[in-house]
């Protein structure tokens, strides 16, 4: 009899369930409390803290706190930064600069230069001669792409030496005073780049368009020949948006290159595109190629010769 009590007991201490800790007993509701309506979230639960029950610390909010700060944590450890103390601010976010602005490249300016070489494109080929005035050649090559025409000058400027020219060239602000079409010119530097914006006059009833472009400066030595070439095409910046009323020329790209004559004066050669974008008169266009290009070198060549008196 004893041996069977004894069995027994042993086996009831095995099916006894394991205590649980004073401060962490499961407070167990009143049969009398209402069950929550269906949909509705449950209520918090509650652990016993010695004598008087709280709630236990938002299980939901205070999981999701700590799994984002590990998370957070993980993260930093992953991009090989240490993560920050306790209390600690995090670091500010680094300012994200601008790219910047591609320039031209050397085989560039070299392309310029041999176009001095070869005054004429060859016959029969996708140039054509469009007009020949005043010293100047003018030929034009059709751009399917745009529909608009590209254009290559070859002339000269008497009595005006190459240096001066580009001088007078690159000189903004003495442009203002011979060059009749324009109304604005200034070069600003954003993001370490010089930008210079261009507000070009047409005639009324059109509307004005203007540039905002990159341009560079170079003496090249070919062979022994001085060569100086400029170049420039459009670019786009936040800091010159476009304005109302004015049509902004997002399409353009110009190179210019100019060496001695052998005498007093230079020999040049000019690439010209651009797309004015609207609606342009083909008699605008045709003679803003036809005059207006050789127009422009015939003040160009008087600005040269009043250079000297203005600087």
């Amino acid at each position: 009899m004893k041996l069977q009590q004894a069995r027994r007991e042993r086996a009831g201490q095995r099916d006894a369930p394991t205590p649980v800790p004073a401060g962490l007993q499961r407070y167990k509701p009143s049969s009398s409390a209402p069950y929550p309506a269906a949909g509705s979230a449950p209520p918090a639960p509650t652990y016993r803290h010695g004598p008087r029950a709280r709630p236990d610390p938002g299980m939901a909010a205070g999981a999701g706190r700590r799994g984002g700060a590990a998370a957070a944590a993980i993260g930093w450890a992953r991009r090989g930064r240490q993560c920050p103390a306790p209390g600690r601010r995090l670091p500010p976010p680094r300012r994200m600069e601008a790219p910047p602005l591609p320039g031209f490249s050397e085989e560039q300016f070299r392309a310029a230069c041999r176009e001095l070489d070869q005054p004429a494109p060859a016959a029969g080929g996708p140039w054509q001669l469009l007009v020949e005035s005043m010293g100047v050649r003018i030929y034009r090559l059709y751009d399917e792409q745009s529909g608009l025409y590209e254009y290559k000058i070859f002339g000269g400027l008497a009595d005006c030496p190459p240096k001066l020219c580009a001088d007078v060239y690159m000189d903004l602000d003495f442009r203002k005073q011979w060059d009749q079409y324009v109304k604005e010119l200034h070069e600003k530097i954003y993001d370490g780049e010089k930008v210079i914006y261009w507000e070009v006059k047409y005639p009324f009833p059109l509307s004005n368009r203007d540039y905002v472009y990159i341009r560079e400066c170079r003496e090249m030595d070919v062979d022994g020949r001085n060569i100086w070439v400029v170049l420039a095409r459009s670019v786009s910046v936040p800091q010159c948006p476009e304005k109302p009323g004015i049509v902004r020329v997002k399409s353009y790209k110009q190179s210019l290159a100019i060496e001695s004559d052998g005498k007093t004066g230079s020999k040049v050669y000019m690439y010209y595109f651009d797309n004015p974008g609207g609606m342009i008169p083909s008699w605008l266009v045709n003679w803003a190629a036809k005059s207006g290009v050789p127009t422009f070198l015939k003040d160009m060549q008087k600005a040269c010769h009043n250079y000297s008196k203005n600087t």
